[in-house]
């Protein structure tokens, strides 16, 4: 270590913030002086009773913040042209001094000319009024209901990081969309011109811009003439989240859908998709209570035509009874009288059969009787033909049987002859044996 020591002062951030806050100081910021520029609102609640807007310059966009009470804001008309009094006072934050002007008086307003610039602005905004603003809720429902993603292009700045703020937004209803994310120095409007100029091309279906913060000086981007007359041309929906919630630019204006926030832009899509999907489930719900309303009522109305039907089927069984019962005992009453009638014509036929019976036994008796003396007499005749047939046969028969006999005779007188004469002819014995046997025969049947 050296002899002599070698001493220097040391200050903190928060010190050497101190003393430059307190070097600064000039007649302005000490003393009361005159600001002129057109007013615009800032935030739309007061803090301690005060409002915090901007003042800016006539010819340029650069601005100063504005800190009015309540009361003396309450005489203020946004967007005019105002003379105020008052102080500069300044803040340190981060190494940064802002600095901001105190209203203590409002002295002028002036009247605010219209230029060439505004009176083009003007005419756009009426070009979109006669357009038309696409209905960007209306579309997500077609596309939905027909089951088809929504193309969507969103820009972005070259180092925007605001992408992951949209995504959380759009949530679960990420999966309906199909995102495409681009990106451009989007404090161009010529760079944002030819990059949607270059989308048209792709025939997206919605559009976006999407920018995350930044200066109030850079949000005069999206109020270029060129920009927003080409923006309203478009055939896509057209939709700004540009991250300023007071100010309305000229393409918020023209835009067919305004958000705020990235966030608030895919929240946005994300509300209309679950939107839809819950009035699906509503409308199938009251469908199916409709239907069930219209199964009761035709049920009802089914039962009571039923019952009615019933009702006459009972009515007309009962008649078509009754006039059953009628025709029956109309048919017994005939058929009684048909059976009676039929009765005695059967007793008459009975008695007429009867005696018809009694007539032929009685004629086949006669003609049985007549028959049987016929037949007597028949038999008679026929025995005495028989007898007179028999009797001429048996005299034949003697008379053949005399003469055969005569004839053997005759023979057994010429054997005795023979055999006297010594000679035995037993073969003529035998023959005259046979013959005498069978004339015996003959004779023992005739008798």
């Amino acid at each position: 270590m050296s002899e002599q020591e070698v001493t220097y002062p040391v200050y903190s951030p928060a010190s050497v913030i101190g003393i430059f806050s307190n070097a600064l100081k000039i007649s302005a910021t000490v003393n009361l002086i005159y600001l002129k520029g057109r007013y615009s609102f800032g935030g739309g609640k007061a803090y301690g009773n005060y409002y915090y807007d901007h003042l800016f310059s006539e010819s340029d966009h650069a601005s100063i913040g504005i800190r009015i009470s309540s009361l003396l804001r309450s005489k203020i008309a946004n967007n005019e042209i105002y003379t105020l009094r008052g102080f500069i006072e300044k803040s340190i934050k981060n190494s940064s001094i802002e600095l901001r002007f105190v209203v203590d008086e409002i002295i002028q307003q002036e009247e605010k000319s219209i230029s060439e610039e505004e009176l083009h602005r003007y005419e756009l905004v009426q070009q979109k009024l006669e357009k038309g603003t696409k209905d960007l809720e209306a579309f997500i429902r077609e596309k939905m209901l027909k089951d088809e993603k929504i193309r969507v292009a969103n820009i972005y700045g070259n180092n925007a990081i605001v992408q992951k703020d949209f995504a959380e937004g759009l949530d679960v209803s990420s999966s309906r969309f199909e995102i495409s994310s681009y990106h451009c120095n989007i404090t161009s409007p010529t760079a944002i011109l030819s990059m949607l100029k270059e989308l048209a091309s792709e025939n997206y279906e919605v559009v976006g811009l999407v920018r995350g913060g930044g200066d109030r000086q850079s949000m005069e981007v999206f109020n270029d003439l060129d920009l927003s007359e080409y923006f309203i041309g478009m055939e896509a929906i057209t939709v700004t989240a540009i991250g300023h919630t007071v100010d309305e630019t000229l393409l918020d204006r023209l835009a067919d859908r305004r958000f705020h926030l990235p966030h608030d832009y895919g929240a946005g899509l994300h509300a209309i998709a679950e939107k839809l999907s819950q009035e699906r489930v509503n409308s199938r719900a009251l469908l199916i209570d409709e239907v069930k309303k219209d199964i009761r009522k035709q049920f009802s109305e089914q039962v009571e035509t039923l019952e009615k039907q019933l009702k006459t089927k009972n009515e007309e069984f009962t008649e078509a009874q009754k006039t059953y019962k009628e025709q029956m005992e109309t048919h017994s009453r005939t058929f009684a009288d048909q059976m009676k009638v039929r009765n005695e014509e059967f007793l008459k036929l009975q008695a007429n059969s009867v005696k018809q019976l009694e007539d032929l036994q009685k004629n086949f008796q006669d003609q049985q009787n007549q028959r049987t003396n016929e037949l007597n007499t028949y038999k008679a005749e026929m025995a005495a033909l028989h007898e007179n047939n028999l009797r001429s046969a048996v005299n034949e028969k003697t008379a053949s049987l005399q003469a055969s006999l005569e004839n053997v005779r005759q023979d057994n007188i010429r054997l005795k002859d023979e055999a006297q004469k010594g000679k035995t002819n037993y073969t003529a014995l035998l023959i005259t044996f046979i013959i005498a046997l069978i004339i015996g025969l003959v004779l023992a049947k005739i008798t």
